[in-house]
């Protein structure tokens, strides 16, 4: 993680500490369903249904999968993501 990405992440809105609080507690599900700590998991905790999408932060929906496939999708200006299928996805079709 980059410095600037690493301030994104640390800054005190509401509901920026709202997201990282989410996506900390989704790490944890998975890796307690694991057993193992959260920091042992080998790779992003990714959302089959993104949360910005309406998906939830249950155990169903949660899966563990490659950090740049969980990083690869386009994003509108205000940040929210414009579709839940990356270019990588689209081009295996």
């Amino acid at each position: 993680m980059n410095r600037k990405e690493l301030n994104w992440e640390h800054t005190k809105k509401k509901s920026r500490v709202k997201d990282r609080a989410q996506r900390n507690s989704a790490r944890a599900k998975v890796a307690k369903k694991k057993g193992v700590k959260p920091t042992s998991l080998s790779g992003d905790v990714g959302h089959k249904r993104a949360v910005s999408k309406g998906g939830q932060n249950g155990l169903a929906n949660l899966f563990v999968q490659d950090p740049g496939q969980n990083r690869s999708f386009s994003r509108n200006k205000d940040g929210s993501m414009k579709s839940e299928t990356s270019k990588r996805e689209r081009k295996r079709k």
